[in-house]
């Protein structure tokens, strides 16, 4: 069960803020440090153990309230995160998760859509215009996203992944209008700087949880509005087939992981280099055996082997997120 990121101690919390930011910033931090409270932190880092995204994120945007609260005087307090956060984190990384924090302290309509069903998100978007729909979607996890697009009509699917992967901003107006969508008050200051939202990674990210014929279908559709971008969406988009890019290691982790029954059913619709590489991580025996289930196991619908391919999807993508594994493929950041 994952734990709850509030109920970590304060030194675990100090730790999953530290190896977020890098070893320099890390440094520097604990420069400042007496050395009871480095002793505690560097336990605490040599002892944290499946940090989620979930912990990183509560990390950051409680690091990001506590420093708006002390601001020196006259340095505005969204610069002073905005600057503190790039620094430490980069650029990069940090501008869609800063815009994120940033915005959802007062998008309170935001936040609430997270906690209903998809289809019930569905309902309430499905009338408004696609770019207010992609704009929504691009501020849910991408599975919840996912499953809420799979609800909407096939003709508005395509066309809303293309919006959501071009989007790179979002200005104070097109906050307001989502206000009214969502009936709930948003900040919308006259100064306000663009919400970094949407994107062509946040499109690949709500196609790779939807189901295999759908997110064909859809990039179907993108295709032949724009085929470079379609290219680029396909290129990091991860799908069963790139388990095969993944390190030895990492499919032996993830094996452990699955049952029997769902890689057998998986591997039926998977290709010669993949099964080849799922038995070379197998000892002599469970290859044999996997081997000999997947001969006996006769015609099966093509729904269940795509169902079971996301669930070992689900599974590698957990294990990616708490840094168990890394998935590799065009899609995965360079090792170095």
């Amino acid at each position: 069960m994952a734990t709850d990121p509030s109920k970590r101690p304060g030194p675990e919390q100090v730790a999953i803020f530290l190896m977020s930011v890098g070893e320099g910033a890390a440094a520097d931090v604990l420069k400042h440090m007496g050395p009871k409270e480095v002793q505690k932190i560097g336990t605490a880092m040599a002892s944290l153990e499946r940090v989620s995204r979930t912990d990183i994120d509560y990390v950051l945007k409680r690091f990001s309230e506590t420093a708006m609260e002390h601001t020196s005087l006259g340095i505005g307090a969204e610069d002073y995160v905005r600057s503190v956060l790039n620094s430490a984190l980069g650029e990069d990384k940090a501008s869609g998760l800063i815009d994120r924090i940033l915005l959802g302290r007062n998008s309170k309509g935001l936040e609430a859509l997270k906690w209903l069903d998809p289809r019930a998100i569905a309902e309430m978007i499905r009338h408004e215009h696609p770019q207010i729909v992609a704009i929504v979607l691009s501020h849910l996890d991408a599975d919840q996203a996912a499953e809420t697009l799979s609800y909407l009509p096939d003709r508005m699917q395509s066309d809303i992944v293309l919006r959501i992967a071009t989007l790179d901003g979002v200005q104070p107006a097109a906050l307001h209008e989502l206000d009214e969508i969502l009936e709930r008050q948003l900040s919308g200051k006259n100064t306000a700087k663009s919400s970094m939202v949407g994107g062509v990674k946040t499109a690949a990210d709500i196609l790779n949880f939807m189901d295999a014929s759908q997110s064909t279908n859809v990039m179907s559709g993108v295709t032949q509005v724009d085929e470079d971008l379609g290219e680029r969406i396909q290129e990091l988009m991860f799908v069963f087939e790139s388990l095969v890019d993944v390190d030895d290691r990492g499919i032996q982790t993830l094996l452990r992981e699955i049952s029997t029954d769902s890689l057998v059913l998986a591997l039926k619709g998977a290709d010669d280099a993949l099964k080849d590489k799922i038995f070379k991580n197998m000892s002599k025996r469970a290859a044999e055996m996997l081997r000999e289930d997947l001969e006996a196991k006769g015609p099966v619908r093509l729904s269940d082997v795509e169902g079971a391919q996301k669930e070992i999807l689900a599974v590698a993508r957990r294990l990616s997120e708490s840094g168990d594994i890394v998935l590799g493929g065009a899609g995965g950041e360079q090792m170095v």
